[in-house]
């Protein structure tokens, strides 16, 4: 499908539209960003990672149930999506605490959590996306009540999906944010909430199971180094490692020859 205009750009991917109204080309950059943009680098290669390992983790989680933008990956760096409207929401599911929980509560960095913790924040960049309780979500309009409840379970759903995924092959998923969109469901005409973005370990917290060694964009954010190498094991352990090609991490001169497997 060819590529049309520049619709959006974001901080880690681009949004191209087609000649088809209702679906769009999803491009992954290689830029790393953190702290709301104020700290960003390019990490050579990153982009054809995320694509891939979220490519795989929204087809498995559609093979559940679960309905998504994503239409197919189509190159190393792109995919075809359905054009959603994205509700201005980030939706982040807590297991583990650490981060910005530890930080406002004081809660000890590692404390397993009871039960998967729902928050909710504001997507506006100016703002530093702030957290939002499910008030002011209902009296905004981001969101109504119907549509809450529907993106609360499916939201809960997805993190035991996740978290059976990743424990199956050594790591714990400690947290994650995801966004939604609503598309038009040509067969019912009407519109359908669908999961929307990437899920990649650019937006989940990744802990090896024994060494608790940071899997994510934390060794971005805390400069632990070997970004690639992190996110190259991720790939590998989930067992999609297409094309050959060679990523060098720009922050550490070295280049990593990464191989993956055609779905």
């Amino acid at each position: 499908m060819n590529k049309g205009n520049k619709l959006y750009e974001g901080k880690a991917k681009i949004i191209y539209e087609t000649k088809d109204k209702n679906l769009v080309i999803q491009h992954f950059k290689d830029d790393a960003t953190a702290f709301n943009n104020l700290k960003k680098a390019k990490v050579e290669g990153k982009g054809v990672l995320n694509n891939r390992i979220s490519e795989y983790i929204l087809s498995s989680l559609s093979e559940c149930g679960i309905k998504t933008h994503l239409i197919k990956r189509i190159n190393m760096r792109e995919q075809l999506i359905k054009k959603a409207e994205i509700f201005p929401i980030e939706f982040i599911v807590r297991n583990i605490a650490t981060g910005s929980l530890t930080k406002r509560l004081g809660i000890p960095e590692g404390t397993n959590l009871e039960k998967p913790l729902l928050e909710y924040c504001y997507k506006k960049d100016e703002l530093n996306d702030p957290l939002i309780s499910r008030e002011h979500i209902l009296s905004f309009g981001w969101a109504n009540e119907k549509e809450i409840e529907v993106i609360d379970k499916m939201t809960l759903r997805i993190n035991d999906l996740l978290t059976g995924m990743f424990r199956a092959i050594g790591i714990k998923l400690v947290d994650f944010k995801i966004e939604y969109g609503k598309t038009w469901n040509k067969d019912t005409e009407k519109k359908e909430i669908v999961l929307a973005d990437e899920i990649s370990p650019d937006t989940c917290r990744l802990w090896d199971s024994k060494t608790e060694k940071k899997l994510d964009k934390d060794r971005f954010r805390k400069d632990l180094g070997n970004i690639i190498q992190a996110y190259q094991e991720v790939a590998r352990r989930l067992g999609i490692m297409p094309e050959e090609t060679n990523i060098s991490e720009v922050n550490f001169g070295k280049t990593i020859p990464i191989k993956f497997k055609k779905k």
